[in-house]
């Protein structure tokens, strides 16, 4: 059964589009619930809500936690992931999405497994290798034997935390490869929580003073 919710997908066209959306829709509250590496859309909702003199709430899920056994090399960017790789591996499994393939592209002595939601359009720069489409959520079972078939000697992946795509870093401890894990980018000011039964209790708090 199709929901009657109000559902829009695509941009907004900045934070004036963004602010002249939640004017005309007579938005209240506004919930960031989008990627944690999205941060261009939850700079403009924090600006946005601001503008508005609307309660705004960032949902973020929890990143992933270093533990024993695992072999993380922890960067802050795309660019110096790329420049500590030839030292690290010739054969790497990249898990960033399609948008940061080009900051790789110039690596070619490497060997890259990119696996991405949707191909990358045809003329954009990318590393040597092979592509895959696919969308987790991804089992240990097939993330290692994707790792072992491909001889993948590194991973390169956001931490973006969550179950989906867990289960490539809990094989990479297991068989002992490296992992070059890109730190989350820092958030607007604001009130923040980590699951949705918190969001939904800020919500309904938020939604008896209106």
């Amino acid at each position: 059964m199709r929901s009657s919710t109000p559902t829009r997908i695509g941009g907004f066209g900045g934070v004036f589009g963004l602010t002249d959306y939640l004017r005309k829709q007579q938005i209240d509250l506004l919930i960031d619930a989008t990627h944690p590496f999205a941060t261009q859309i939850s700079c403009h909702a924090a600006i946005a809500a601001s503008k508005m003199n609307i309660p705004h709430l960032m949902l973020k899920r929890p990143s992933w936690q270093k533990t024993e056994g695992d072999r993380w090399l922890e960067v802050e960017s795309n660019e110096i992931a790329a420049r500590v790789l030839p030292n690290l591996a010739q054969r790497v499994f990249m898990t960033i999405g399609r948008q940061e393939l080009i900051n790789y592209a110039h690596l070619k002595n490497l060997w890259f497994l990119m696996r991405m939601i949707n191909q990358p359009p045809l003329d954009s720069p990318i590393p040597p290798g092979k592509i895959l489409t696919a969308r987790g959520p991804f089992s240990v079972l097939e993330e290692r034997s994707l790792l072992q078939k491909y001889k993948i000697e590194a991973i390169v992946s956001k931490n973006s935390g969550g179950d989906a795509t867990h289960a490539k870093i809990l094989v990479a401890r297991e068989l002992g490869i490296p992992v070059v894990m890109i730190q989350r980018p820092s958030l607007p000011e604001g009130e923040q929580v980590s699951d949705v039964e918190s969001a939904i209790s800020w919500l309904k708090t938020y939604s008896n003073r209106i």
